[in-house]
């Protein structure tokens, strides 16, 4: 077992140190998809131009640890590695573990907090053996709109204590596990109505409002001694009347979180190739010069990393940016890579991505086959029609507003009720299917003895959120036609108030495999809260 050796501050240049300030991504979930090891060498022919901090991990396969291991021999100075992680290790590379979303463990009652943490440490066993230091997660927002179509299930809670209780027991597990944690989206995503991935949102509410819901988990992540607080690239005219995003305000990011709520580890920006702050500026060095000057420490997700660098050079010469600034956001990134990459947590594991010692892979999907299970919540108002009959035919409809590019061509809930049930008829509705799609699927459900229709209702980046018109339609018109059916949200319990006729409804809080096999569980006889 070894360390990473940094080198000495004294060492290093203007330019060395402000590229420590900038993390780029390796791998993608977004056309063109590629794969972490695809993406080996462009990241390689960029450390020779520019030494960067660090990486956002992204689509990592099997050879993602190897991957990882060479870049780092390659990198005159040691990279941190960070990774939006909110559900797992297995969000973002194959093999390891996946878990519900967030909202997933309000469910699970006073048994809540001893879930969160023990994912907490979970996870950063998983991190450890992946090769990845820092976790873009809790998610501190406070889920206070049901239309919010970028937060919703990543939220643990719609009550700012609840969501500060679950958040302060994840950064302490984690953190206490050697996995750098990062409370988001500061100050606050969850009563937005518009995703910033694509636009800028605003949020409304007052400052004493946001006192009072808003920042509640976020002191409670500091206090717990979260490493990085993320940015939203979101107005809060309250705050900071300018209309500013929070990514880019002095206001909102030093006289606000710096000086009043006490932080003081990395500000880190959400992506920065996001509309809600990448739409204001002619070119991204501007952009990167605005952000860093309004007190972002760490930029994250730039495309030109080296050109930014040498026009960040540029304006510290011409006094444009005070090189004091640059000393600050870099002495805090530097103590964070101190600290995580002396640590011997950060090394545990072989280059193939061995077991942790404490922590096994079996151990993992237990963990999150529990909470999956327990997280289910099912709502009769009628004979309960659950559970189904095993033996009987069942028509399994699955309902998929929109499709990322590395979806599986058929949802894990087929394979699960195909082991349940002897007669299974699955059919899938996305957006790309017709009319004629639709009413294949309706005389499906009418011919089968048993009918659940099963909707994904979740959160997703660039993505619409909730059942598509046509959608909608067709679960209306089954109710209609087979008023038994079950209808299941994998996802927010919301979508279930349109449809007020439906005799009995279940909600999973996410779509992740685990969630999807607990419910096909659960319509076979196992148990839920109600």
């Amino acid at each position: 077992m070894s360390s990473f050796v940094l080198p000495p501050v004294i060492s290093l240049s203007l330019r060395e140190k402000l590229a420590q300030l900038i993390f780029v991504r390796i791998g993608s979930n977004l056309p063109p998809v590629r794969v972490v090891e695809q993406d080996e060498e462009r990241v390689a022919r960029l450390l020779n131009d520019c030494p960067i901090g660090g990486l956002l991990l992204f689509n990592g396969g099997q050879g993602c640890r190897g991957a990882l291991d060479r870049l780092q021999s390659r990198s005159r100075i040691p990279l941190l590695v960070a990774s939006d992680i909110e559900r797992g290790v297995g969000q973002q590379v194959k093999g390891f573990t996946l878990f519900p979303h967030a909202m997933a463990f309000d469910r699970l009652g006073a048994k809540a907090e001893s879930a969160v943490a023990d994912f907490g440490h979970t996870l950063a066993a998983e991190a450890r053996q992946a090769g990845i230091h820092i976790t873009f997660g809790p998610v501190a927002d406070v889920n206070t709109n049901p239309q919010n179509p970028i937060i919703a299930t990543r939220a643990f809670s719609e009550s700012p204590d609840r969501a500060a209780s679950l958040t302060r027991a994840f950064v302490t597990a984690a953190e206490q596990a050697g996995l750098g944690t990062t409370a988001k989206h500061f100050p606050g995503h969850g009563d937005t109505h518009q995703d910033s991935h694509d636009s800028l949102p605003t949020v409304e509410r007052s400052a004493a409002e946001l006192r009072s819901c808003e920042l509640v988990p976020f002191q409670s992540a500091i206090d717990a001694g979260c490493s990085l607080v993320m940015t939203a690239h979101v107005s809060y005219p309250a705050l900071d009347p300018s209309g500013l995003p929070a990514t880019l305000s002095p206001t909102i990011l030093q006289t606000l979180l710096r000086h009043e709520m006490g932080f003081r580890g990395i500000i880190c920006s959400d992506s920065l190739l996001m509309a809600g702050v990448r739409d204001r500026f002619a070119n991204e060095p501007e952009m990167a010069l605005a952000t860093l000057s309004a007190g972002v420490d760490l930029l994250l997700d730039l495309h030109e990393p080296a050109q930014v660098v040498d026009f960040l050079c540029q304006c510290v010469a011409r006094g444009e940016l005070a090189a004091e600034r640059v000393e600050e956001a870099f002495a805090r990134v530097w103590v964070l890579k101190q600290r995580i990459l002396s640590n011997t947590f950060a090394t545990v594991g072989n280059e193939g991505g061995g077991a942790s010692p404490a922590i096994t892979s079996a151990d993992s999907q237990s963990l999150a086959d529990r909470i999956a299970h327990d997280a289910l919540e099912i709502h009769t108002s009628r004979p309960a029609a659950l559970p189904f009959n095993r033996s009987r035919s069942l028509a399994a409809i699955l309902l998929k507003p929109f499709e990322t590019a590395i979806d599986p061509p058929e949802q894990p809930l087929a394979a699960a009720l195909r082991e349940q049930f002897r007669y299974v008829d699955y059919v899938q509705l996305g957006p790309k299917s017709n009319s004629a799609d639709y009413a294949t699927a309706l005389q499906v459900a009418c011919r089968a003895e048993q009918v659940v229709v099963a909707m994904i209702v979740r959160p997703a980046a660039w993505h619409a959120f909730g059942l598509r018109i046509e959608q909608q339609a067709f679960v209306e018109t089954v109710l209609r036609q087979r008023p038994e059916t079950v209808l299941v949200s994998l996802g927010v319990p919301y979508a279930l108030r349109n449809f007020a006729s439906a005799a009995t409804t279940v909600c999973s809080y996410s779509d992740v495999p685990c969630s999807q096999r607990a419910v096909a569980g659960l319509l076979s006889g196992g148990t839920a809260n109600r």
